[in-house]
């Protein structure tokens, strides 16, 4: 599969999983309900660890669920082809993810009382990891050298588009009680605690045994060993798995 990307006001989409109709949808047309709650991360910054906390958190740390569903279908990307449909699948609390940038998230977000929960990792490991990811995902342009994705990444020639303008969108609701945010070396340094602090945003109530249990099933060995949580059911053409793996160290580079 080659690398087709197509611009939806101004900014990349990979066409394989998205288009200009569903991510048009996705701003315009998406039903957001009070409860729902939304993951969202700019590409490569903790979206399928959140994923992992998120399920464990609705299950008060019970992995059957996260051991018998891919996650991509536990909290759905509402952007891509297809989201209507996995939206009415989806059991109340809905959870969704999403890497759109403010500007281009669902309008009707704004008039409710749904939530986000916004994800930033320091962009220097986001680089690192977009990297690594490039050289498997076979819809993205493969970077000859770090040096070909760092001039694209700086030039917003990425999916999703510029890091910085991503972050500081979100940014700007920092200060709303329907939004929370979290950084990836957070996760890294106490991941019990940012557990703790997620559930109380949630309202979800956690006993010191679900806790743990939730810290345990997501941690980064058990997700790679997890087939629902480290991509290895992703159909090979698009992503091949040859070249290297979806999760590969869990931690800070820089």
């Amino acid at each position: 599969m080659s690398a087709e990307y197509f611009k939806y006001k101004d900014i990349l989409f990979p066409s394989v999983v998205f288009s200009e109709e569903s991510v048009s949808l996705a701003e315009n047309d998406f039903p957001v309900l009070d409860d729902d709650v939304f993951n969202v991360t700019y590409p490569k910054s903790g979206t399928v660890w959140m994923i992992e906390i998120l399920s464990l958190i609705r299950n008060n740390g019970d992995p059957t669920w996260s051991r018998e569903v891919p996650n991509w279908n536990r909290v759905p990307w509402y952007e891509c082809v297809g989201a209507k449909e996995a939206a009415a699948k989806c059991p109340s609390t809905r959870m969704f993810t999403s890497h759109l940038p403010r500007q281009l998230f669902a309008k009707s977000f704004f008039n409710t009382k749904a939530k986000v929960i916004y994800t930033i990792r320091n962009p220097k490991d986001v680089l690192v990891s977009m990297y690594h990811y490039a050289q498997i995902a076979t819809y993205m342009k493969t970077p000859s050298n770090f040096a070909e994705l760092l001039q694209d990444f700086f030039a917003d020639r990425v999916p999703f588009g510029s890091w910085f303008d991503h972050v500081q969108g979100w940014m700007e609701m920092k200060d709303k009680s329907k939004f929370f945010f979290i950084t990836y070396e957070e996760m890294l340094e106490d991941l019990r605690g940012c557990v703790v602090r997620i559930s109380e945003f949630l309202g979800k109530e956690l006993h010191e045994d679900a806790i743990n249990a939730v810290v345990k099933n997501s941690s980064f060995e058990t997700m790679k060993n997890n087939d629902m949580s480290n991509y290895s059911k992703v159909p090979k053409e698009i992503m091949n798995k040859t070249k290297g793996q979806f999760l590969r160290k869990g931690e800070g580079v820089s």
